[in-house]
C-alpha cells in the first residue's frame, strides 16, 4: 500500500512500480483508477488500464471483474469502501500482487484504517488475513527541494515476521519501532528518510519541521 496526503506523489509511486514490472517481468498488468493519470504501454507486461465510470461504474465492480480475468497484479487505485478492501485482500491471499492508495500518514495509521472499516465481529479474521498477504506499506509526504522542485520522503514498513506478529495481534503502536531498527531490511521512519534529504543538503531545516511530524521528541 502506497500511502499519504492527497498531491502526495502516491501515483507517480505506483506508476514508477508498474513500470518496473513491465520493463523487467512477463505479467498481466491489470489497472483501476479513477482518473487514469499514467498511460502504460506494454513492454514485457500485457498492461489493461481501466478507469472508473469510464470503463467500469466502480473501483469494487471493476475489481471482482478483475479476479476473473487471471492477472497477476492489480492496482486498486483507491481503497475506499469495506468492500473494496475485502476484494483486494482476497485477490492478495489468492496470489495476486496487489497494488493500493490510501489517505493515511504512517503505516501504522495505514493498518489501523484496513482494519477499522470493517465491523467488530471481522476485525480478527480481517487482521488475519491482512499479516498473511501485507508486503509493505509506503507512506510519502512531498517536500519542498533546496533550488525548487519537489522531492519524496518516505517511511517504509516492510511485512516481516515481527510486523506481520503486530498486525496479527492488533499491537499497531509497536510498528514504529520495529521500522525504526529495521534499516538493514531496507525498512525506516519518516524521520529517517527526512534526516537523509537534511544531510545531503535536498531539503531545509524549515521544510522539515514544518512537515515532518516528529516522533520520540527528536529535533532535526
Amino acid at each position: 500500500m502506497v500511502t499519504g496526503p492527497t498531491g502526495s506523489g502516491k501515483s507517480t509511486t505506483l506508476a514508477a512500480m508498474v513500470d518496473h514490472i513491465n520493463k523487467h517481468q512477463n505479467k498481466h498488468v491489470l489497472t483501476i483508477e479513477d482518473p487514469i493519470e499514467f498511460v502504460h504501454h506494454s513492454d514485457k507486461c500485457l498492461i489493461n488500464q481501466r478507469e472508473v465510470h469510464r470503463d467500469t461504474h466502480s473501483f469494487k465492480a471493476a475489481l471482482r471483474s478483475a479476479l476473473r480475468e487471471d492477472p497477476d497484479v492489480i492496482l486498486v487505485g483507491e481503497l475506499r469502501d469495506m468492500e473494496t478492501i475485502s476484494l483486494a485482500l482476497t485477490a492478495a491471499e489468492t496470489g495476486h500482487l496487489v497494488f493500493g492508495t490510501l489517505h493515511t500518514s504512517s503505516a501504522a495509521k495505514t493498518i489501523d484504517r484496513v482494519i477499522d472499516v470493517f465491523p467488530a465481529g471481522d476485525k480478527n479474521m480481517v487482521r488475519s488475513m491482512l499479516s498473511e498477504s501485507l508486503r509493505a506499506v509506503i507512506a510519502q509526504k512531498l517536500l519542498k527541494r533546496v533550488g525548487g522542485g519537489r522531492v519524496a520522503c518516505h517511511e517504509i514498513m516492510l511485512a516481516n515476521p515481527a510486523i506481520r506478529n503486530l498486525v496479527r495481534e492488533d499491537k499497531v503502536a509497536q510498528m514504529y519501532s520495529v521500522i525504526q531498527t529495521g534499516a538493514a531490511q531496507g525498512m525506516k521512519t519518516m524521520e529517517q528518510s527526512a534526516r537523509e534529504l537534511l544531510q545531503r543538503g535536498v531539503v531545509s531545516v524549515d521544510e522539515v519541521n514544518a512537515k515532518i511530524e516528529q516522533t520520540m521528541g527528536l529535533e532535526f
